[in-house]
């Protein structure tokens, strides 16, 4: 993948990634079983990038609207650090992780996919959305990803980072190994 410098030099300042699920981390449907349990699809490849980026240094983070526990689950099963859910006014909790981090807004990559999702979009070193996030948002991000949401634009922009901060060799070298 050829980037363009202002995205190359963006994601190479990325020191932590956040993300939304629903329409991110998923493909933005929700299924309930007819005892009322809710059900969700992730994309493992999607995982994987996110492992990759914990490998390589870079803190993980979702901050999502809805509450769940699958969520719950599936961030302890890719140890991801900063989990905010049930968070439908998202900027405080942004503001709450870089304090807590103690990191610049450039230093911060954020996906999103809709309306909801643009006060982090601007205020982020690189703002991100999967293929089919709400087109409205396109003029406010830096990188569109090739993929759907939950069908691997997060793996996608965990390759764009990892390549802008010249470890996906070593990524790739440890697997050829």
């Amino acid at each position: 993948m050829t980037m363009n410098p202002s995205l190359h030099e963006r994601a190479a300042r990325i020191r932590l990634v956040v993300l939304d699920v629903d329409g991110v981390l998923t493909d933005n449907r929700l299924f309930y079983g007819d005892n009322g349990v809710e059900y969700k699809s992730f994309y493992t490849r999607d995982g994987h990038g996110m492992v990759l980026l914990r490998q390589a240094g870079i803190d993980l983070g979702i901050i999502t609207g809805r509450e769940s526990e699958l969520v719950t689950r599936r961030m302890n099963d890719l140890k991801v650090k900063y989990v905010y859910q049930g968070v439908p006014d998202k900027l405080p909790s942004f503001e709450h992780l870089m304090a807590e981090c103690g990191l610049q807004p450039e230093e911060v990559a954020y996906m999103g996919d809709d309306i909801l999702d643009l006060p982090l979009l601007r205020r982020v070193g690189l703002a991100a959305m999967p293929a089919d996030g709400e087109p409205s948002i396109r003029p406010y991000v830096h990188f569109t990803s090739h993929h759907p949401g939950g069908r691997g634009a997060v793996r996608e922009l965990c390759e764009l980072i990892l390549k802008a901060q010249g470890k996906w060799d070593d990524v790739m070298d440890f697997y050829l190994r």
